[in-house]
């Protein structure tokens, strides 16, 4: 069964819309946010709306991914694009208040109760010490590493690999 809606103590996480657009390449077109994100600042609308299109497109067989709003304002997403990968985003102005962990808690088990996954995975530039401290806080563990895996815009960046093993697997 789809969730289509997650609550918590600050939250709500919720199916991305149309009206996201504009909120949403706030978030997108800020350098500081997508320092380490797989792609470069979003440069116009045409990018977000694309990038939105999909979200809401995405077969929910293989996705499970939420739109994070907080006081009714959607700040970032949080979910998995593509199972059974783990991805968040959050404006940087809601940095360093415990949401992303808020929105992480949140998902992760849903994830593991909607889908027959072994591990949740996670690709971390290592430059991204915030983020490899919220997952292996969420008790992911480093897998592997690998060099120049993501080519964003002209530079080349690494990858730290984790995982979150199902709960009572291992």
């Amino acid at each position: 069964m789809q969730i289509d809606r997650i609550v918590t103590e600050r939250l709500v996480l919720r199916r991305a819309r149309t009206d996201d657009l504009a909120a949403m390449h706030e978030v997108l077109s800020d350098p500081r946010a997508m320092l380490y994100w797989s792609t470069p600042p979003h440069q116009n609308l045409d990018e977000t709306r694309a990038w939105l299109d999909s979200m809401i497109a995405d077969p929910p067989d293989e996705r499970d991914d939420f739109i994070v709003e907080h006081d009714g304002r959607a700040i970032g997403k949080a979910g998995c694009w593509r199972l059974p990968e783990i991805g968040f985003i959050l404006h940087p102005d809601y940095w360093g208040r415990g949401l992303a962990r808020e929105a992480l808690s949140a998902v992760v088990p849903r994830l593991f109760e909607r889908f027959p996954i072994q591990a949740i995975t996670a690709d971390v530039d290592p430059r991204n010490l915030a983020c490899l401290a919220l997952l292996k806080g969420l008790g992911f563990e480093e897998t592997g590493r690998a060099a120049r895996t993501w080519l964003v815009g002209e530079t080349w960046c690494d990858s730290i690999y984790l995982a979150l093993s199902r709960p009572g697997s291992g």
